[in-house]
């Protein structure tokens, strides 16, 4: 606290000054406070912590690297994403941020409740644009509100992109982001009251020679369910479990439309390669089949690098006019682990 001087304490420290009897550099120093004193605006409060700020910025890294190689697969043109901030501020702040006309994109985030903005820099959408259109990727100079087909050509960029970030999200919660409109007017996009924080990912973006931002807008209110989730311990932990619940249902949705090789076996036999190239038309070749009635194996998952696993025994017959098997016995239950190996994935044959 300053010590507050007497009227007499001033007029000495005065004759002493004039007397030159006082060292003014050393009675005078300015007083330091070493506490470092951190300003609060209760106005805007935070609610991200640091911790999950980075958990955050983590899960968007993931993110950049699928964006980048999916604009790259679809425009046939070099394309860079990466993180270059994640901050918290009020939604005002962020539509203040923005310039108009751009691409703003309304994403439901299922199953939270509540929605998320995605906001393209106009020079990265007319770039995405003209390269899809057969240019050169440079892009409008005049910057204009999207046309129909314009906008219809961005969607399907843009449904691809949340496809990505479904995937970032995984270890997290098990994100479904679909495509509810695209606005290009801030002004009439108004998902939560201004005054509300927000966590706000800038992704800085290269297409070709074209640089410009993509924002990713998302409330607090919209996150705040799995806000516990969003810490470095639950992150890591998730990582060294490797398969949980939400995953194996994941797995398993995806393996149930997975087309695979079926292959009914006659026989087999081991010769050696002279003879292979010996053979000619109308050559026999002796299995090891003991005789002609005796059932075939079903080998599934077979490919060119593996024979596949023998689960089944069958008979050979015709259905209509087609080829068919018909399974007899069972040899061993199809487990999991066996689709690790099924190697090389094709079109099921019976």
């Amino acid at each position: 606290m300053t010590e507050v001087l007497s009227q007499d304490e001033i007029d000495q420290l005065l004759s002493a000054i004039n007397a030159g009897d006082a060292d003014t550099e050393q009675d005078f120093k300015p007083a330091t406070d070493s506490r470092k004193i951190k300003i609060y605006d209760f106005k805007r409060p935070d609610k991200f912590s640091k911790e999950q700020i980075r958990t955050v910025q983590i899960m968007h890294e993931t993110f950049a690297r699928l964006t980048t190689t999916a604009l790259s697969a679809n425009l046939r043109s070099m394309v860079h994403v990466h993180v270059a901030s994640v901050d918290q501020l009020t939604y005002e702040e962020f539509i203040r941020s923005i310039p108009t006309p751009t691409t703003l994109v309304i994403i439901n985030m299922d199953p939270l409740k509540g929605n998320a903005i995605m906001e393209i820099d106009p020079t990265i959408t007319f770039s995405i644009i003209d390269r899809l259109f057969g240019g050169t990727g440079e892009g409008s100079k005049t910057q204009h509100e999207l046309t129909d087909i314009e906008q219809s050509v961005m969607e399907g960029i843009i449904v691809r992109i949340l496809g990505n970030m479904r995937e970032a999200w995984a270890q997290v919660i098990d994100l479904r982001p679909r495509l509810g409109q695209i606005d290009t007017n801030p002004q009439f996009v108004q998902i939560v009251p201004p005054t509300e924080m927000v966590v706000l990912v800038t992704l800085e973006t290269k297409v070709g020679e074209v640089e410009g931002m993509m924002n990713i807008c998302i409330p607090y209110l919209t996150i705040e369910p799995i806000i516990p989730k969003l810490s470095a311990q639950f992150w890591y932990a998730t990582a060294r479990q490797g398969t949980n619940i939400e995953n194996l249902n994941m797995l398993k949705e995806k393996l149930v439309t997975v087309d695979v090789n079926v292959v009914a076996e006659i026989g087999k036999i081991n010769i050696p390669v002279r003879d292979v190239l010996a053979l000619r038309i109308g050559d026999m070749v002796r299995l090891n089949t003991v005789k002609v009635g005796d059932p075939f194996t079903l080998n599934i998952g077979g490919g060119k690098k593996s024979p596949g696993k023998t689960k089944f025994l069958c008979k050979p017959g015709v259905v209509g006019k087609k080829m068919a098997i018909q399974i007899t016995q069972k040899l061993g239950d199809i487990e999991a682990t066996d689709l690790e190996e099924f190697g090389e994935v094709g079109e099921g044959l019976l």
